[in-house]
């Protein structure tokens, strides 16, 4: 059963409400929190439900804030659902040393390794914990749910939507980490977190996924600011996720936007479009 919700905080926005929640996850082992947006539409009738996941050291709280995505959500009437990055907590271990692993680095996996698999397994909380606490406590339909996220959100969107299509009918991305085993921040994060065996790693790089879970009747919408500095560095590598998709057949939008960065005013100018991506398949 999901354990209670203890709301924290309730706005209304755009005709429905904002909602900041915290919760016991059994997934974590520890105190999570998430973000709500309930539309105006779900007082008459369930809604479809869309799971926004962040980056590297947000919280529930930068894109419920900054994105502006309420008033696209309030106009198709979808729910959106915003999770914290990774486990948080005294107990929780973390490396005080580096921003791209341990608290706010989830990386959207089940770890493996101590001390980090006791609470690190965002995986099982995003695909299961949380899709049930929210049936549990809000009006959804339960066969319409989409996915999307930012950087390393994008990249465990991609995940997520690739290796549960019956769960999620829709999937977008903003400037993902679309190949973490070929780049320095996916690398470290899958040693730390699943081992030295490489050959685990693949099981969450939507690079290596699609190859074999394409699904051609499902489009992959991605924005990629092209003035991004973590794509000059080598860190996202859309092209390679772009190959892949193109061998095995998965439809795929690859968008590469001109004088765009890796921060929230792109997320914002964009996040309309990638609202209606995921509305045509989910109402």
């Amino acid at each position: 059963m999901p354990t209670p919700l203890t709301p924290i905080s309730q706005s209304l926005c755009f005709g429905g409400r904002v909602g900041m929640y915290a919760h016991i996850s059994e997934a974590c082992s520890c105190e999570m929190r998430f973000a709500v947006f309930v539309p105006p539409q779900a007082a008459d009738h369930p809604v479809p439900v869309l799971y926004f996941l962040s980056g590297l050291t947000c919280t529930e709280e930068n894109f419920t804030v900054k994105a502006g995505a309420q008033r696209y959500a309030a106009e198709q009437g979808l729910m959106l659902v915003v999770p914290d990055t990774s486990p948080r907590g005294e107990t929780v271990p973390d490396d005080p040393n580096a921003w791209d692993f341990g608290k706010g680095a989830g990386f959207y996996v089940n770890a493996t390794e101590a001390p980090w698999s006791e609470h690190y397994r965002m995986y099982d909380y995003v695909t299961a914990e949380l899709p049930a606490l929210i049936a549990a406590n809000f009006s959804v339909r339960g066969d319409r749910a989409g996915i999307f996220g930012h950087s390393m959100g994008g990249h465990g969107a991609l995940v997520c939507g690739l290796r549960n299509p019956e769960q999620y009918r829709s999937i977008s991305a903003f400037a993902p980490i679309a190949a973490p085993t070929q780049c320095a921040w996916g690398q470290k994060a899958f040693a730390g977190y699943l081992g030295s065996d490489a050959t685990t790693w693949n099981a969450y790089d939507a690079t290596e996924l699609v190859k074999i879970h394409a699904n051609p009747s499902r489009t992959i919408l991605i924005d990629q600011g092209m003035a991004d500095p973590f794509l000059e560095k080598g860190q996202l590598l859309p092209d390679v996720f772009e190959a892949a998709c193109q061998q095995a057949g998965q439809p795929l939008i690859l968008r590469r936007q001109a004088g765009y960065d890796h921060g929230y005013f792109f997320i914002a100018t964009f996040v309309g479009d990638h609202i209606r991506h995921h509305a045509e398949a989910l109402l």
